[in-house]
């Protein structure tokens, strides 16, 4: 797995670290009202460190177990964003599903649309991975660009698909093929 990548300016991509507990929750702090439109609600344990770095320990797990991988978008030693392939399955699927967030202060910037090409990068050259879906509200339209700059499709909306900000919210779901390799 790769150790980082510049983004953009001094803006990388790495993999989350158990170090990052305190700059995530930093950057969940500085960003909650700018989130809030796009996330589940969250318990107020999740704006604690133990929260965070507990939510990192479950994330790690999962990552030494191969069912998900994470990244933060680091400006020094400041997070400023978030990339997670999640719910990896192998087998004839080879998917996983992707999530993404940048900090208010770095919207605009391209971040989103070089982490996803890269995460994409990283999905089949060195995870083997087959497809990566993603999903957005039905009014996300900058989440939509970037996804469809990225080279995802939509195939469809799902009613009621997440609870995001309290409520169960319509989305729509997109999809990247990375190759056409055989699975075994």
């Amino acid at each position: 797995m790769i150790e980082q990548v510049v983004l953009a300016g001094d803006v990388t991509l790495r993999p989350a670290t158990e170090h990052d507990a305190e700059p995530l929750l930093a950057a969940y702090l500085r960003n909650r009202d700018h989130l809030k439109r796009w996330e589940p609600r969250r318990p107020e344990e999740f704006y604690t460190l133990p929260g965070q770095a507990e939510r990192l320990k479950s994330l790690l797990a999962q990552q030494a177990a191969g069912q998900a991988v994470a990244w933060v978008l680091a400006d020094g030693d400041r997070v400023v964003g978030r990339m997670t392939l999640s719910n990896i399955v192998r087998g004839p699927w080879l998917s996983a599903d992707l999530g993404y967030w940048t900090d208010a202060g770095y919207t605009g910037r391209g971040l989103a649309t070089r982490g996803t090409q890269e995460v994409c990068r990283l999905a089949d050259q060195e995870l083997g991975l087959h497809r990566i879906a993603a999903s957005t509200l039905v009014d996300n339209v900058a989440s939509q660009s970037v996804l469809l700059k990225c080279g995802f499709e939509r195939y469809g909306t799902a009613r009621h698909y997440l609870e995001i900000d309290g409520r169960w919210q319509d989305h729509h779901l997109f999809q990247r093929i990375l190759n056409d390799r055989p699975a075994f």
